[in-house]
């Protein structure tokens, strides 16, 4: 007997704007994107719009994606004096808004003569009010317009409101072009809930670096999940940019999506210690501040096994046979809380009184090393990215500063008002 054929997907057209199956499919930007055309097609087709109307679509798009506009989807404020969470996240905002929009405006043009097929018949997609302003020409031509109407405006709504939902699902990688996002038969509707908690909290409040994980984990997964620092789903890990970048110029809080054989079911990243102010201390004073590293030392990341859907894991350090293991979830806290003054001219030396402890000292230390006077200096330049971010976890976070050799010593704005200061060298960034 011969198999039964495969039923073909429904065709597009009617409230059908996609054939996406019903549990979902893991489609990056310009994938999705696609996906949204026929939207797109339906408002041409609508509206009889034609090559004239393409400037006025194009500049709604590109109106609502940009910052600072009348028509913006994200009312972020971002200066000089805004928190790095939101300098960083506002900055992705711009470049993902602008690729996005030029890739809108390509599908426009290629769509006015190549249209795509709907079989089954026009487009008429109901699609609620998401608040999102029109421009007066835009208002004009979908709405007001003799070639407007209802049809034609809650096609492009819907079309509209799914690319501002790309565009912030996007918000937290690095490499958000290569991002697999679980797209189902209602675009990326499923990411809502997700996305109003996020940027509720990116708005009013300084953002948590686990708000960003957890919004990011629901665009890649569809699901929540215990609060961490990254995860991991089929097909890679998302977790912070530092973990391939110098700590000195690495974003604090951003994630990369790296691809790889991971477990099938979603589990997070999680820190040893949820609350490092109860972890034992070391006073760098009591450290030998000699004591040599014990030869070049190597840097690898070690992951435990997954306990309850999460998993912890350590940065190991080696030289010579001597090993030391630090938690990655508190390297990783050290990064997003050192300071990173800007440079002081003609201040390039550890300040008065200041004194130097070893790198492999600290490494070893137990627990966490802080102090309460002067200033200590931690000479890790020339060591391997991995080790400074090891070192940085070797730290209490608390006055902390990482800056390159040569650079300032100055205490910068927000340095903390704390006795003690403790100074990482790394080396100067890297010309490109």
């Amino acid at each position: 007997m011969s198999p039964a054929p495969t039923p073909s997907a429904p065709p597009l057209g009617g409230s059908r704007w996609n054939t996406l199956p019903a549990d979902g499919a893991a489609l990056t930007a310009r994938d999705l994107l696609t996906a949204t055309e026929p939207l797109l097609q339906g408002v041409i087709d609508a509206g009889g719009l034609t090559g004239a109307d393409r400037p006025v679509l194009e500049a709604q798009i590109r109106a609502t994606l940009a910052l600072g506009t009348r028509e913006t989807s994200l009312p972020l404020a971002v200066g000089p004096d805004s928190a790095s969470a939101v300098r960083e996240l506002g900055a992705q905002a711009e470049t993902i808004g602008r690729e996005l929009a030029s890739w809108s405006a390509a599908a426009l043009e290629r769509l006015l003569t190549d249209p795509v097929p709907l079989p089954a018949g026009p487009l008429v997609v109901r699609s609620h009010c998401y608040g999102h302003l029109l421009t007066a020409p835009a208002a004009g031509l979908l709405l007001r317009g003799p070639r407007g109407g209802p049809v034609a405006m809650q096609l492009y709504n819907e079309w509209l409101h799914q690319v501002v939902l790309l565009r912030d699902a996007l918000l937290p990688f690095t490499n958000w072009q290569d991002v697999p996002l679980l797209t189902t038969p209602t675009g990326l509707r499923h990411t809502e809930p997700a996305r109003d908690a996020f940027l509720t909290e990116l708005l009013v409040r300084q953002i948590r670096h686990p708000s960003i994980v957890a919004f990011a984990r629901h665009a890649v997964t569809g699901t929540g999940g215990p609060a961490g620092y990254g995860f991991e789903a089929g097909g890679g890990t998302a977790l912070p940019a530092v973990l391939d970048r110098p700590p000195l110029t690495a974003p604090r809080h951003l994630l990369t999506w790296r691809s790889s054989p991971a477990a099938d079911e979603p589990v997070t990243y999680v820190a040893e210690e949820q609350d490092y102010y109860a972890a034992p201390r070391t006073l760098v004073e009591d450290l030998p501040p000699a004591a040599p590293a014990p030869g070049p030392l190597t840097a690898r990341t070690v992951t435990g096994l997954p306990v309850d859907g999460t998993r912890t894991a350590r940065i190991e350090v080696t030289g010579e046979g001597a090993t030391v293991r630090v938690d990655l979830g508190q390297a990783l806290r050290g990064h997003r809380y050192a300071h990173r003054p800007a440079p002081a001219a003609g201040d390039a030396h550890p300040g008065t009184g200041s004194r130097a402890t070893a790198v492999w000292s600290a490494l070893s230390a137990p627990g966490l090393v802080w102090t309460r006077t002067g200033e200590t200096t931690l000479d890790a330049a020339g060591q391997n990215d991995l080790v400074a971010l090891a070192l940085l976890g070797r730290l209490y976070p608390e006055n902390v500063t990482l800056r390159p050799v040569g650079g300032s010593a100055a205490r910068g704005a927000g340095a903390g008002a704390g006795p003690g200061r403790l100074v990482v060298l790394t080396d100067p960034p890297r010309a490109l």
